[in-house]
């Protein structure tokens, strides 16, 4: 498995192609939530196993502080180690802008996931796209 950041349109419709997959159509998100507004501000990584999208996500810096949004990884891949080769380049990419603290708003069955990798619920259960949500933040 090997995570990149977007550099060209192929890879960019890579990391749609997944998101479509878990979010629209797996967990039933309306497209005009899914895609928005911050798309072309956001660093996008994309997940390949043999040469196939299988995860993805976006990197964002707001006031100095790393903005994590949109990780996910197929279905069948998950559970594999997929979502954390996702969330070490956003790491990555986080340290190679002078950021030293994380910020994302977990879906509530994918909390454990990121305790697991250091971060902190911040916050109470709140309701996004008709899903459970918590804010999680870290500190590098």
């Amino acid at each position: 498995m090997e995570a990149i950041v977007v550099s060209n349109e192929e890879q960019m419709k890579d990391a749609y192609s997944v998101r479509r997959i878990v979010f629209i159509d797996e967990q039933q998100v309306p497209e005009e939530e899914e895609i928005d507004q911050y798309e072309k501000d956001a660093t996008h990584v994309v997940l390949y196993e043999d040469n196939q999208p299988i995860g993805a996500g976006r990197f964002r810096s707001l006031d100095g502080i790393g903005k994590i949004e949109r990780i996910c990884v197929l279905k069948e891949f998950r559970n594999k180690g997929a979502g954390k080769v996702i969330m070490d380049k956003m790491e990555e990419i986080a340290k190679g802008k002078g950021i030293s603290k994380l910020k994302l708003n977990a879906q509530t069955h994918a909390e454990k996931f990121y305790l697991n990798l250091g971060y902190t619920t911040t916050s109470d259960i709140f309701m996004d796209a008709g899903i459970p949500h918590v804010t999680m933040i870290k500190e590098l």
